[in-house]
């Protein structure tokens, strides 16, 4: 990537929209060159978010509608509010080209959907790739929505949730802020009665956030931002210039699928944000099926797990043991 050939002053009108965070009432996108270089950008970025989610998906094995097993059966996938694409060419590479029929675009924008089919068409040659419009009944297949919540009014916002529950599996990727966090919350908890919550939930029952006293917290992750990135001088201009710091990559997201697949193991638990280093000890958010909780690990109890735990951008889903409500060691519930 190389910022001198970047248009900045598109990038600087869309930050400026993206940070307003309201209600899109007209495209932003003023055609392909827009589109162009936000893909180069703002929207690799998104990638990366959408890579530590997805990885974590394939290494269970998952794929939509078939719990921890393969599926022989091809389905649409269906990237609404595309932009420029990027959620659902990630979509399809890490769950695999072969396993989808079609992949379908939507966004308000004309540009954007055009953009979005081609950018596929180049890197899925076989693939069929088609411009979307919905009939009002159509089945979704996978329903791909990224970085969408705070640009819908309520009615748009209905109207999405109602194709949402046309779909096999929805894969839902946002911002890690606490006010998109506690949105994707309430969207969890209106479709929880449809979908299977395969992800990042320990647990099929209500968010444990909403109990009083864990307003103050929300659920928000932390991808890892591609190796060596901070010795690519491009990309180190690039957030020099953007001002952002591209080491901090928070993210929400929900993985929905029916029928059911397995459910979690017994006791599983997520470490939520980051856990805080102190001297001798760390503490963390835990969230699982017995609630949301603040716990501390003192290092002299594990001190693999204790560095673990203070140094890892992301975690994977633990079971905690415990002895005077202090945790004093770990199992991993599974490699997701």
């Amino acid at each position: 990537m190389d910022p001198a050939q970047l248009d900045w002053p598109a990038l600087d009108r869309l930050r400026e929209i993206f940070l307003r965070g309201a209600p899109a009432t007209e495209p932003y996108w003023r055609g392909p060159a827009d589109l162009a270089t936000y893909d180069a950008t703002f929207a690799e970025r998104i990638g990366w978010k959408w890579d530590a989610a997805l990885a974590g998906l394939a290494r269970r094995g998952w794929r939509p509608g078939s719990g921890a097993a393969g599926t022989a059966e091809k389905i649409p996938v269906l990237d609404w509010g595309c932009g420029s694409g990027v959620a659902g060419r990630r979509v399809i590479a890490a769950l695999g080209v072969e396993n989808f029929s079609t992949l379908r675009v939507w966004d308000h924008s004309p540009a954007a959907r055009e953009f979005a089919a081609g950018r596929a068409r180049a890197a899925f040659p076989g693939l069929e790739v088609e411009e979307w419009h919905d009939d009002g009944t159509a089945p979704a297949g996978l329903l791909v929505l990224s970085h969408v919540l705070n640009e819908l009014t309520a009615p748009a916002r209905a109207e999405l949730l109602a194709l949402a529950r046309r779909a096999r599996a929805v894969l839902w990727v946002e911002p890690g802020t606490h006010a998109v966090s506690r949105e994707l919350i309430a969207v969890r908890e209106v479709l929880r009665d449809t979908f299977s919550l395969v992800a990042p939930c320990p647990h099929q029952g209500a968010c444990g956030l909403l109990t009083p006293g864990n307003a103050r917290h929300w659920c928000h992750f932390f991808a890892p931002p591609p190796a060596n990135l901070q010795a690519d001088a491009g990309w180190v201009k690039f957030g020099q210039r953007a001002g952002i710091d591209l080491r901090s990559l928070p993210y929400a997201w929900l993985a929905l699928e029916r029928p059911a697949g397995a459910p979690p193991p017994a006791g599983t638990a997520r470490v939520l944000g980051r856990a805080e280093s102190f001297k001798g000890y760390v503490r963390l958010l835990s969230c699982s099926a017995e609630g949301v909780e603040e716990l501390e690990l003192q290092k002299r109890a594990d001190h693999a797990l204790y560095r673990r735990l203070g140094h890892a951008t992301a975690h994977p889903p633990y079971r905690w043991h415990r002895a005077a409500g202090r945790i004093t060691g770990a199992t991993e519930a599974w490699d997701g």
